[in-house]
């Protein structure tokens, strides 16, 4: 997915430099023939900035095309910093995260009243460390939505976590591949069957891991339409 702004943007650039380990090649369809289109997979952040500063200096216009919404694990707060360093204007264009395109393929509603009103955005430890109190285990502890992010080869270390911080083996869970693309899976699991349902199909990366009671067939109706209760564009109806 990509929003009508990025879109057009992709359709007005000279230059793209697209996570092509993330991004969905069909996205380059929109850019004209004149655009010239680097894939930042093989990259490091100094060439990246190369590529921009010389852009700039011929007044092209660039796209930095990151997957999703850039501000969740974009890694783009030290792009800016440098850019800012040098004295290159840029802008940001808000995205549609996978964690959003997750739920809609599970046609679920991660706060449901009564079962939870908090989303957890996580991920867990492996090669790029998390703050200690931010382990899985201890906000597990809060029995809200959970949303993980970059954790599909550890499922198994997932789900000893995820229990140990409260959530049982039999909690729902799912997992989403490619939300969005057109080879998205869902599968849907419980908390101590995710390791076994990702092997059978064969999903090692590129997944969302999703956990809670929101994926349960429990919750109260919200007050917003109940006929009982008033708010600022309704009065209650009178039993």
């Amino acid at each position: 997915m990509i929003t009508i702004r990025g879109m057009n943007q992709l359709k007005e650039a000279d230059v793209v430099i697209y996570a092509g380990s993330l991004v969905n090649p069909q996205l380059l369809e929109y850019t004209s023939p004149r655009c010239k289109i680097y894939d930042s997979a093989g990259l490091t952040l100094e060439q990246v900035i190369g590529i921009i500063k010389e852009a700039h200096h011929q007044n092209k216009t660039v796209v930095r095309l990151h997957t999703g919404d850039p501000s969740i694990y974009g890694a783009i707060r030290e792009q800016m910093d440098l850019l800012d360093a040098q004295q290159i204007p840029y802008d940001v264009t808000p995205g549609v995260s996978s964690f959003c395109g997750a739920a809609a393929a599970l046609k679920a509603e991660y706060t449901l009243p009564d079962v939870s009103q908090t989303v957890i955005i996580t991920r867990m430890a492996g090669r790029t460390p998390v703050p200690e109190k931010e382990e899985i285990a201890s906000l597990a502890k809060h029995g809200a939505t959970m949303v993980i992010f970059l954790s599909t080869g550890m499922l198994p270390k997932l789900t000893q976590r995820l229990m140990a911080g409260g959530y049982s083996g039999s909690c729902p869970a799912a997992i989403v591949y490619k939300a969005t693309w057109p080879e998205e899976k869902v599968l849907r699991c419980t908390v101590e069957a995710l390791a076994q349902t990702a092997m059978e199909n064969q999903i090692t990366k590129t997944a969302l891991i999703l956990v809670g009671g929101f994926l349960g067939n429990e919750y109260e109706r919200s007050k917003l339409y109940d006929p009982a209760f008033t708010h600022e564009f309704r009065k209650a109806e009178q039993p």
